[in-house]
């Protein structure tokens, strides 16, 4: 149907004929000669249409609207040097129509403008709705190009490390510990139910014990879950698990994997090795186990200063075995008033959205002398005052604010307000530098588990198959006493705070993950009926192994500088978690329900068809 493609005309090609399809972009008269932009995937084309090559050609390209289908055959011509164009490559020349036809019309109105020329704002629920038009737009279509570059330099990188492509089973079996699981009933087994998989972790430490060694994978997740901008009800991870390596070797080469993707998708070259820090560092300093490093306003723990100050509020929480943190705020008397701190201002609300019931603050004016509201001023030896300044650096015209409680609750408090204040003050590096725009860090040495004070028990911090530290595990007979208190051999990647991937070296001893499975709660006999499979096939000769899951959305959210994964996905679900070019979900027949032994009290007696 066609010789060439729109964008891909140059010079070289003047005097030739040339047949092309694609989309009216957009139509202008003038003065007789109609010039039509013609849009394939490749790129435009200015189309010419004179009405000295006959009415009933010049007619077509007057009825002509914007998205219409179109075959053109014509020649190539250089433009007159008046209307070159040199924001596209095609700009230096143009096709003069000998021929049009229309494979297609348009035959509504079209719910937003789909035209390069055109940076009309539209509202992303309509985006949605009418994805297959948003898709055609330069947007889309080059975050989609970016994401076959990834997934394509991901594939080329793990290939030449000898790693096999394979594909696991999307219906498995519902496991706990975890998001919520999507459920799909069995017809054939009768009140059974499959459930879509959170990850391939069990089959692909199974591959392991089959002896593949290297595996990845393009993986589609399903999690039902609150969601977020980079979160999706269905997303996809790029998947990988090794035999026979170490953490460091395992690090390493994910490194070189990361740097591999960045260079071939962007032409960025990646400073390596990444820095590291451990899970407690990370909480100490920045109130998180993903920390954004590009900035400081770090966060320092002055306890012991302030142990036995009057000031209740501070004394009470270390009395109670939390924390008193600050952060400093670099002249931040002059861009902080109070009114911002107090109730009802927006750094306050922040705090009390993290769980806070406030800040407390200090201002340091001239000659070092403190200035604040209530009773902390009233209440420091000038001991402390001094010992405060030194360990917070700070000086005449800063700003130190302050977090008191519960030790968890101070860190998302001073976290989520170190964030809010950098974007606010503009603390974030823009250069377009790759130390400072590409900020990598491997978060390592998490604990194994969490305290969960609603089901009072133990629950996996990641989950219940990452290896124990060996240094902290000890002899068998005292697993059960050294593993609550064990560090995993587990690491995140973090990218400008935001986590990339996450793995660890797993459990290869049946023994120990019976154990593990016992720590977090599940009775043995629940274990062997969860997870029997997995326990004999470590007892069956399992080699040491390890991975890693990357979020593949995310990353390539991250390269193609957009807020929300939904733009790096062809058909991506809302935030309700709703597809609106289908519909989906959507309600379905009666005789279905009941194919799946499936009874519901709603519209009992309504036949309810599939959309």
């Amino acid at each position: 149907m066609r010789s060439n493609c729109c964008g891909e005309l140059r010079t070289k090609h003047i005097n030739s004929n040339v047949q092309l399809c694609g989309w009216v972009d957009r139509c202008r008269d003038h003065g007789g000669v109609i010039f039509i932009d013609l849009r394939d995937s490749s790129g435009a084309i200015q189309i010419t249409v004179d009405p000295d090559q006959g009415s009933d050609l010049f007619a077509i390209a007057e009825s002509l609207r914007n998205e219409t289908v179109l075959q053109v055959s014509g020649t190539v011509r250089s433009r007159p040097p008046e209307s070159l164009n040199k924001k596209i490559e095609t700009g230096d020349i143009e096709v003069l129509a000998l021929s049009l036809k229309i494979l297609n019309a348009v035959k509504g109105t079209l719910p937003f403008s789909v035209s390069i020329h055109d940076d009309e704002i539209v509202k992303e629920e309509v985006r949605l709705r009418h994805r297959y038009l948003d898709l055609r737009k330069e947007r889309m279509r080059e975050n989609l190009l970016l994401r076959h570059a990834v997934i394509k330099a991901a594939r080329n990188f793990l290939e030449s490390k000898n790693f096999l492509e394979v594909e696991t089973p999307i219906l498995t079996r519902s496991t706990p510990e975890g998001a919520r699981d999507y459920l799909v009933p069995s017809r054939v087994c009768e009140e059974e139910w499959f459930a879509l998989p959170q990850s391939p972790q069990l089959f692909k430490q199974l591959l392991m014990v089959g002896g593949i060694e290297r595996y990845y994978q393009i993986a589609r997740c399903f999690r039902d879950e609150d969601l977020r901008s980079d979160r999706q009800p269905e997303f996809t991870q790029l998947d990988l698990e090794m035999s026979f390596m170490n953490e460091e070797e395992i690090l390493s080469l994910n490194e070189q994997l990361i740097a591999s993707i960045w260079q071939s998708a962007k032409g960025i070259d990646l400073k390596l090795p990444f820095p590291r820090i451990t899970w407690q560092e990370a909480m100490d300093r920045f109130g998180t186990d993903r920390p954004d490093i590009r900035y400081g306003m770090e966060l320092i723990n002055v306890n012991n200063i302030l142990k036995g100050i009057g000031f209740k509020v501070f004394s009470g929480a270390i009395n109670a075995g939390g924390s008193v943190k600050c952060i400093t705020v670099k002249n931040g008397n002059k861009s902080i008033s109070n009114v911002r701190i107090k109730p009802g201002g927006d750094i306050f609300n922040e705090a009390q959205n993290a769980g806070a019931k406030g800040l407390a603050f200090i201002r340091v004016r001239e000659n070092n002398e403190i200035d604040t509201i209530g009773a902390i001023k009233d209440n420091l030896s000038e001991l402390q005052k001094k010992e405060l300044l030194s360990k917070t650096n700070a000086e005449e015209g800063d700003l130190i604010l302050f977090g008191a409680g519960e030790t968890e609750i101070v860190n998302k408090t001073l976290d989520r307000v170190r964030q809010y204040l950098a974007k606010e003050l503009k603390l974030i590096p823009l250069e377009n530098d790759n130390q400072t725009a590409w900020n990598f860090l491997w978060v390592t040495d998490f604990p194994m588990f969490k305290f969960n004070s609603d089901e009072k028990r133990l629950e996996s911090l990641h989950h219940p198959f990452c290896a124990p530290n060996p240094a902290d595990l000890g002899e068998q007979a005292i697993w059960e006493k050294t593993l609550p208190e064990a560090r995993a051999q587990a690491y995140d990647l973090v990218l400008n705070g935001l986590e990339l991937g996450g793995g660890s070296l797993r459990i290869h001893n049946p023994d120990l993950q019976l154990q593990v499975l016992e720590t977090i709660g599940l009775p043995l006999n629940q274990a062997k009926e969860q997870f029997g499979f997995l326990l004999d096939a470590l007892a069956m000769g399992a080699p040491p192994h390890g991975g890693i899951a990357f979020g593949l959305d995310r990353i390539i959210m991250l390269l193609a500088g957009e807020e929300s994964i939904r733009d790096t996905i062809a058909f991506p679900k809302t935030q309700q978690a709703r597809c609106l070019v289908t519909e989906a979900p959507s309600s379905v027949s009666k005789k279905q329900l009941k194919e799946l032994h499936i009874s519901t009290s709603q519209r009992e007696n309504e036949e309810i068809s599939t959309n």
